[in-house]
């Protein structure tokens, strides 16, 4: 190979990066995320059983799905590693909300974000949507986690000047 020879790779926008990263079951607390049936869920009770006669402690985790709000629940040995989201959340400032139910977000850099529907909370859903039509400006929280991505909170900055 010779050193006038360019190479052009394609980058990727996560680069490569797992959804999930393994932890120790014995180490998941109330409160963190763990993956459920393929689903990233927020742990909202722990319990881990005595060893028995022949084998290990349990973990028994019951969990809320972060997107739907279904309950969830899984029973693993606590020396085994379970699969945890990476759980992320960004502020975006509302711009629009087209008729088809998607929203308009500007983006930290400038640019706009178009490919997130309304929440199907109804609470969130009616707080959006009133603040909209009343001309305020409005900060959506956006929660991704495993390819998924969800408007999961509002902040009310003030009317638009």
């Amino acid at each position: 190979m010779s050193d006038s020879e360019e190479h052009h790779f394609e980058s990727k926008a996560d680069a490569g990066a797992s959804k999930t990263y393994p932890q120790q079951a014995g180490t998941i607390r109330k409160n963190g995320h763990i993956v459920i049936k393929n689903r990233p869920c927020k742990v909202v009770e722990v319990s881990t059983s005595k060893t028995g006669k022949h084998g290990h402690a349990k973990c028994h985790f019951v969990a809320i799905d972060i997107f739907n709000g279904k309950k969830l629940e899984d029973i693993v040995p606590s020396s085994h590693n379970c699969d945890v989201p990476h759980v992320n959340r960004t502020d975006y400032q509302l711009i629009d909300i087209s008729e088809d139910g998607f929203v308009s977000l500007l983006t930290e850099s400038g640019g706009t974000k178009d490919d997130l529907r309304l929440p199907t909370d109804e609470a969130l859903l009616t707080q959006i949507k009133d603040g909209f039509n009343e001309g305020k400006d409005l900060i959506v929280t956006v929660m991704s986690a495993m390819g998924e991505e969800q408007i999961c909170a509002l902040k009310d900055i003030g009317p638009k000047n």
